[in-house]
């Protein structure tokens, strides 16, 4: 199996599917890692399922659809997590290991919050009053060529782009950017955290780094207009970066812990989140 860093830079988000099923192995695969629990950092428990669109049938596809920004695919996964403090980081950090290991098995996957019938997915999961449903994701091979649709939201969403170092991790306070070779060892950590998917590529997250020990502090910075039913989107951008974070200090053997550090400095124009603290 590849390494999270591998992964992290192997998936691309995918909206052109071979027309053909996923092999049942990797099927039954996936699928035990979706019924598996799944417990997000604050401690709230998103529930995942796949479902498999008929794609014979007109009727089936319209009530399921994706309004035509997805091709192909018959088989999706579908999430979702009951309101509370936090519950929608901890959705986007659950959701994005499942795409990880989803792209360890050689699927492809999308993250789509807006661009599907929500209300058809919602009841066939039979989604409850106290529950939300974030995003959805196809499952399946990518095809050897894009459609043009793809390439149209790939440019769209400036999919090819990721803001540098000194935009979005800082050494001590806002004005001052930390650089690769400051952050030592959190350097790949960091970089994957550059590298995570998030909503039109906005790349929300600010992280400060405090020079007088290994904590980090992760702030929100804001956009207008990014929520959907209810669902504040850039939250599971923060999840997504979050878990890029954890997985890849696990991988190079930095323990941790996520706490709300009330001493955080703060700033303003931005929304404080959590902190990572190392531990011996």
């Amino acid at each position: 199996m590849l390494e999270i860093t591998q992964l992290i830079r192997k998936r691309v988000s995918c909206r052109t599917y071979a027309d053909k099923p996923v092999e049942e192995k990797v099927l039954q695969e996936f699928t035990r890692l979706v019924a598996d629990e799944h417990t997000g950092p604050f401690g709230n428990k998103p529930k995942f399922q796949l479902i498999n669109i008929d794609m014979s049938s007109p009727e089936e596809w319209k009530k399921l659809g994706t309004y035509g920004v997805i091709k192909n695919a018959r088989l999706f996964l579908v999430g979702s997590i009951k309101k509370g403090d936090k519950a929608i980081e901890d959705y986007g950090y659950c959701m994005e290991v499942l795409i990880l290991q989803a792209t360890a098995l050689g699927l492809g996957t999308c993250w789509l919050a807006g661009t599907f019938n929500a209300a058809g997915f919602a009841k066939a999961i039979n989604l409850q009053e106290n529950e939300l449903l974030p995003t959805i994701s196809p499952v399946g091979y990518p095809a050897d060529r894009k459609s043009f649709t793809e390439k149209i939201f790939r440019g769209f969403a400036g999919s090819n782009y990721r803001k540098p170092w000194t935009d979005i991790f800082f050494e001590g306070n806002f004005a001052t950017p930390l650089t690769q070779a400051q952050a030592g060892k959190y350097s790949d950590i960091l970089e994957n955290v550059r590298l995570a998917p998030s909503a039109s590529n906005k790349q929300p997250w600010r992280i400060l780094h405090n020079k007088n020990d290994s904590t980090f502090h992760f702030y929100l910075e804001r956009a207008f207009g990014y929520k959907l039913r209810e669902i504040p989107i850039q939250d599971i951008d923060m999840g997504i970066a979050m878990s890029h974070f954890e997985l890849t200090a696990r991988e190079v053997g930095i323990a941790g812990k996520w706490r709300i550090n009330g001493k955080a400095p703060p700033v303003s124009s931005l929304d404080y989140v959590v902190s990572w603290e190392e531990s011996d």
